[in-house]
């Protein structure tokens, strides 16, 4: 597993907790050396905190990869397949745990010798400290093959096995492109507000338009659906993510770089070249450029 963030850990330390074979792969020494003095992995439920002594190495001590969940952040997708193809074996299975569209198939041609498959998570969690894990919330995990229809693989038995609740779809691309309109209309209306996804129940003057325009875009790349049920689904997982900070607003406290380019950013380029006129998108998409750029954060 190479991405031991939120989703990622909280992966880890289930499919360790179920007896199951995991190693965390590091970016490098100091990384390592980090994890070794925090005692391994923390994660922290409703239920219960542990501590999970979960093995780790670094890339140049990887053994040969046949199942790998790739679960960094998106702008880092691609440079960590370069560093991992001479460790995936041919054949291998990768999920791809990343927010947004556009680097799920930029990795698969990367690792063109593996067998790459996209997961669309609904689950929340956040990361308290660099290695301890809090869940914050139930959801679903959907998996599919990014380009045909195919049988689940029978290893989504061990996914149940560990409490990682996932459902295959033959449709996975319907999938991620809901989970991209909803991150498109929640997340940078947090960062601009600075708030929790429950402090904009109240916004629905700003909700509604961008709503709209991201129901006409979801239409064109052939996803049904109203800017009614959209803007109703959106209410939802507001209501249902009241508490939670978005992973947008996380980054931008934290001074870290943000996956805009492949949520409010895929989406607007994805118009431009369908000559979609999104203009209340736009100007989100500009906003949010701007609100980084004072911050001194990448605007891409």
């Amino acid at each position: 597993m190479l991405g031991a963030g939120s989703l990622g850990g909280l992966w880890a330390a289930r499919l360790y907790g179920a007896g199951l074979p995991v190693c965390l792969i590091l970016r490098d020494q100091v990384r390592l050396a980090a994890y070794q003095e925090a005692s391994g992995l923390s994660l922290t439920s409703a239920e219960r905190a542990v501590s999970l002594p979960i093995p780790a190495c670094t890339l140049a001590d990887a053994p040969p990869i046949r199942r790998l969940l790739l679960a960094c952040k998106a702008y880092d997708a691609v440079p960590a397949a370069l560093d991992l193809k001479p460790y995936v074996q041919t054949g291998a299975d990768v999920l791809l745990l990343q927010n947004g569209l556009g680097s799920q198939h930029a990795v698969a041609s990367v690792l063109d010798h593996a067998h790459c498959l996209a997961v669309s998570s609904t689950e929340g969690a956040f990361r308290r400290s660099a290695f301890h894990i809090q869940a914050a919330g139930a959801g679903q995990n959907w998996i599919g093959a990014l380009t045909h229809h195919e049988s689940p693989p029978s290893w989504l038995e061990e996914l149940d096995a560990a409490n990682i609740p996932n459902a295959w779809t033959d449709d996975i691309a319907t999938r991620l492109w809901r989970k991209l309109a909803l991150n498109c209309a929640i997340n940078p209306l947090t960062v601009l507000h600075d708030c929790t996804n429950g402090q904009l129940a109240t916004s629905t003057d700003e909700l509604e338009p961008v709503c709209a325009e991201l129901s006409v875009l979801l239409n064109a790349n052939g996803v049904p659906g109203t800017p009614e049920d959209l803007l109703a689904e959106t209410q939802r997982v507001i209501t249902a993510t009241a508490h939670n900070l978005s992973s947008m607003l996380q980054d931008v406290r934290a001074a870290r770089r943000t996956e805009i380019a492949y949520l409010l950013g895929y989406a607007c380029t994805d118009a431009q070249r369908r000559h979609l006129a999104l203009p209340a998108l736009q100007n989100l998409h500009e906003r949010l450029r701007h609100h980084l750029a004072v911050r001194g954060l990448p605007v891409d």
